[in-house]
Parts: structure tokens; C-alpha cells; sequence
């Protein structure tokens, strides 16, 4: 399954919401820091992150996509 910056800006706003954060009304900026977080945690591991494949023909490592 390939990261998703939308599901994960859900999934931030889902587990705000149940630590108490008001995440919706006209001042809120709840969604546009989800935002930013998911698109930041994606974009890292995509650049960044490995996956280790320790045996069989696909032995070797493997960016994260």
C-alpha cells in the first residue's frame, strides 16, 4: 500500500479530535496543520526510508513509495 498524505491528514485530525482539540470553526487551523504534518512525514519517508528485503530475488533495499 502505497503512504497517503490524505489518509494521514485524517488520521491526525481523527486523533486530535480525541485528545480534546476543536479542530473545526472559523478560527481553527486544526486541517491546515494536519496538513502540513502529513505532507511533511510522507515526503520524508519517501525520500529517506528503506525497506529491507532479507532473502529471496528481491534481496536488497528498497525506497518506500
Amino acid at each position: 500500500m502505497a503512504l497517503s498524505k490524505s489518509s494521514l491528514k485524517d488520521r491526525i485530525l481523527s486523533e486530535l479530535t480525541a485528545q480534546g482539540f476543536v479542530t473545526t470553526g472559523n478560527h481553527a487551523k486544526s486541517d491546515e496543520m494536519a496538513q502540513a504534518i502529513a505532507n511533511a512525514v510522507v515526503d520524508e519517508i519517501k525520500a529517506n526510508a528503506k525497506a529491507a528485503v532479507s532473502s529471496g530475488s528481491s534481496a536488497g533495499q528498497w525506497p518506500i513509495q
